[in-house]
């Protein structure tokens, strides 16, 4: 932990480097988050799944992306006696807030070169002023 300069003896974990080894660290699929007029994108960097693997589901205007993938490589002699077995298990959960002028129905996504891909369209009409003002008589 670096101590920062700045502030006496205290350690400073917000830091690049706290922030880095963190999201390093975790296991989460580095996102990137898009808005144009039409649309959010949502991208994720996540080579070596399968299609399958992806469950992708929203509730309560919470954005879902959660993987699993497990694998078996197993080694056998001419006995047929394992030698060797190796597994590996990986998952991962990822959720977004999304804003309530987004089209829930028509949400879709795609998986390809390693990169899930959604699109999030927008309605087109904006979201009312959640702000209402109550006079005091």
């Amino acid at each position: 932990m670096k101590f920062d300069s700045r502030k006496s003896f205290l350690p400073s974990i917000f830091n690049d480097d706290f922030f880095t080894n963190f999201f390093e660290g975790s296991g989460l699929p580095a996102a990137n988050v898009v808005e144009n007029k039409d649309e959010f994108r949502v991208e994720l960097s996540v080579p070596g799944f399968n299609k399958d693997d992806f469950n992708v589901e929203v509730e309560k205007n919470v954005l879902i992306i959660s993987a699993k993938q497990e694998s078996k490589q197993e080694e056998k002699d001419k006995e047929e006696k394992l030698i060797r077995q190796e597994f590996r298990s990986s998952s991962f959960s990822r959720s977004f807030v999304l804003p309530e002028n987004v089209d829930m129905e028509q949400i879709s996504a795609q998986y390809k070169d390693g990169v899930l891909k959604l699109s999030i369209p927008k309605l087109n009409k904006t979201p009312e002023d959640k702000i209402k003002r109550i006079e005091i008589e």
